[in-house]
């Protein structure tokens, strides 16, 4: 018998199919669906159901239908995809500036669920390969009829200090139609609700697998104690390990000249980032890693650069309505924040007026709790509460472009439950400021992160 034979076999490829089918069953976890193996059974062994409707059997020389057969390869295609998706790899673009040039706006990803092990879709009613609103109609992808918890599968790792993770926007839940790219709850903070829904909305109210990916540094794991000063990361104790993509941003001040646009490209820099202010004369937010402020430095027609520190109180447009905890005993800015413990399963802390508002958005919208505060007392779940034990692992997420990004300094802690992967690898690259074909960013395409 040789392999030919033996691969065509049916009850070999049974068998095969039904190893593959318990390894993925085991690792799911939901025992309902051994009642899939009855499936794969009849599609290779007794055949008495027809699954593929859709496709017609064909007599001996039967013309073939192609509108049929290009129907099937759909079906097959997103079928395929959409497992795909689920638990293994899921494609994302890079939008904005706040992770240059560790990643570049235009970067197109696989992302990894792998590593950290996927979650189980919370709304598993959803429009195949769309993340939460539909390309043409713009509404909503997804229907809520089914429901479920929180879970994760097995993964490779657990998030470590200094990944780079997509995960979903804490704060996404609320999203307004009007303004769908800002945040809402700065919004209500600087405006107030009324104004806010009236001008931007309306709302739409989404659950955690359905929030907008973002992409970010993970500065520090749940258990950690965080400290930036003067724009320098410090977790426990020890600085932060350099990496060549994090960038701060510089007043650079010249003769009066601009700096030769050669210059910029060959170091890297976003265009759109770059702006000379003639009035100074020089450029008042530069940005620069360590290693470039002495180039620039050395530049003739530079007179001084200045590194752009922001101190209490913040700087516009910082204020502390957006520096969490947004609380006015907080004095913290972007550059000089914390320090701050990050909250870990299974550990308990002393709640008070005080520290409350590290807290608050974690037990109520996170995990799930009723929470009251009546005059200085706090109650959870209509009891009074002293002390809260969280139920999972947090993180504090920063991008490498520390002043041009929105992260955890201005909107808290990232839940173990919106974590969605990490990076794997860039499958293509262009550049939004340069036309085609110089705008493909050669060198980026199918590069490993």
């Amino acid at each position: 018998m040789n392999i030919r034979s033996i691969i065509g076999n049916r009850w070999f490829r049974f068998s095969l199919w039904a190893i593959l089918y318990l390894l993925w069953l085991i690792w799911f976890g939901n025992w309902w669906f051994i009642l899939g193996l009855a499936v794969i059974f009849d599609l290779f062994i007794t055949k008495k159901v027809k699954w593929a409707f859709w496709k017609k059997s064909y007599k001996k020389g039967e013309k073939r239908n192609a509108w049929l057969d290009w129907l099937d390869a759909i079906i097959f295609a997103l079928v395929v995809s959409t497992f795909i998706k689920a638990f293994f790899f899921e494609s994302y673009m890079i939008p904005t500036s706040s992770m240059e040039r560790s990643l570049l706006t235009g970067d197109y990803l696989f992302v990894s669920k792998m590593r950290y092990g996927p979650k189980v879709s919370q709304t598993p009613i959803s429009f195949p390969l769309v993340h939460n609103v539909l390309p043409v109609t713009g509404g909503e992808s997804y229907v809520e009829w089914i429901k479920n918890p929180y879970r994760r599968l097995k993964g490779f790792s657990k998030v470590k200090r200094d990944d780079i993770v997509v995960f979903n926007f804490p704060h996404g839940d609320t999203v307004l139609k009007g303004a769908p790219t800002d945040d809402y709850y700065t919004h209500v903070r600087l405006n107030g609700r009324e104004y806010t829904q009236k001008m931007y909305g309306p709302v739409v109210v989404r659950p955690d697998d359905k929030k907008d990916h973002y992409v970010k540094r993970c500065i520090a794991i749940a258990g950690d104690t965080l400290q930036i000063v003067n724009g320098k990361v410090i977790v426990n104790g020890e600085p932060q390990k350099e990496f060549p993509g994090i960038q701060n941003t510089y007043t650079v001040y010249t003769n009066g000249t601009q700096i030769n646009q050669r210059i910029f490209d060959e170091l890297g820099l976003n265009i759109g980032e770059v702006f000379f202010d003639a009035s100074m004369p020089g450029y008042s937010a530069l940005p620069l890693n360590d290693k470039e402020v002495k180039t620039i430095a050395d530049l003739p027609n530079v007179a001084e650069v200045r590194p752009n520190i922001d101190i209490f109180p913040p700087d516009f447009p910082d204020s502390q309505l957006l520096i969490f905890p947004f609380a006015k005993n907080f004095e913290w800015t972007k550059d000089n924040y914390g320090p701050i413990w990050i909250p870990k399963e299974g550990a308990t802390v002393e709640l008070n007026s005080d520290n409350l508002p590290l807290y608050a958005r974690i037990i109520s919208a996170y995990e799930g709790n009723n929470l009251e505060v009546r005059g200085e007392e706090i109650f959870i779940n209509g009891e009074l509460a002293n002390s809260y034990t969280f139920k999972m692992d947090y993180f504090f997420m920063v991008g490498d472009n520390r002043h041009n990004s929105l992260d955890s300094r201005y909107w808290g802690f990232v839940p173990e439950s919106h974590i969605v992967g990490t990076p794997s690898v860039i499958w293509f690259s262009k550049d939004n400021n340069k036309s085609f074909p110089k705008n493909i960013r050669w060198k980026r395409i199918f590069k490993f992160v």
